[in-house]
């Protein structure tokens, strides 16, 4: 029985498949305003995340603290919790640097108005201000820097308490040249631990705070006298009036 073929159609044999057309580059626009709001969503998650860390861990240390440890050759720095400092040293600290800190979301809008009035930003800056700018910023008067300071401020608040904020701020504020936190300010000053401060030298450390380079708690001058008596008076206010309940509850 003589075998079958199969011819081939002409031209079949050998033929290329039909290319897949390649996708439409996008355009640069497009890849530059996604890349944009990428970076931002980014950006965000890490502050998010940043802010939520704060809640409960303790930071080691701030950029500022390794700034001025580089120039130093070391700062002196050690974390004490809320508990364990005088209840009348959060009092003068609030009475001195943010006496309306219980009753703000972290901007205090009535010092705000009040400095823009006397031409002047002294007050106007809130504890939560300040925590936000120590713990996660720099220092330096930048039209960023204030921008994620602003930026930040409403979140800490909305996640941590207030007794959070004052602790954290307590513990990285500057009180002398390398002397960082409540804890190394009372013995640097006092030879005490934070827990034995008295009113007097509780005021004395919140009088130097706005500068803490050229002030001194342990030979303060007339000027820091009156200034550590009008935080003692103002210590006692808020503890009377209710303004204090937001940290010591």
């Amino acid at each position: 029985m003589a075998k079958r073929t199969t011819k081939s159609k002409p031209g079949s044999r050998g033929k290329a498949k039909p290319a897949v057309e390649a996708s439409e580059r996008v355009p640069l626009h497009r890849r530059i305003r996604r890349f944009f709001w990428r970076s931002v969503a980014i950006v965000f998650l890490l502050v998010v995340g940043a802010v939520l860390l704060g809640r409960v861990a303790n930071p080691p240390t701030t950029f500022y603290m390794m700034s001025e440890s580089r120039r130093l050759g070391g700062v002196d720095h050690e974390w004490v919790p809320m508990q364990e400092i005088a209840p009348v040293m959060a009092r003068a600290v609030v009475a001195a640097e943010d006496a309306n800190f219980c009753e703000h979301w972290g901007f205090d809008v009535a010092a705000i108005k009040l400095a823009i009035a006397e031409g002047s930003n002294r007050g106007a800056s809130t504890l939560s201000q300040q925590t936000v700018k120590n713990v996660y910023l720099w220092h330096g008067r930048t039209y960023v820097r204030k921008a994620l300071e602003a930026g930040m401020t409403p979140l800490v608040e909305a996640v941590w308490t207030k007794r959070r904020i004052l602790e954290v701020y307590l513990n990285v504020a500057e009180f002398d040249e390398g002397v960082f936190g409540v804890e190394a300010a009372a013995r640097h000053y006092f030879g005490v631990g934070p827990d034995a401060l008295t009113a007097r030298q509780a005021s004395q450390l919140a009088a130097v705070l706005p500068s803490p380079k050229t002030r001194s708690a342990s030979q303060p001058t007339s000027f820091l006298t009156r200034r550590a008596a009008q935080i003692r008076s103002g210590a006692a206010t808020i503890l009377a009036d209710g303004r204090a309940d937001c940290f010591e509850s």
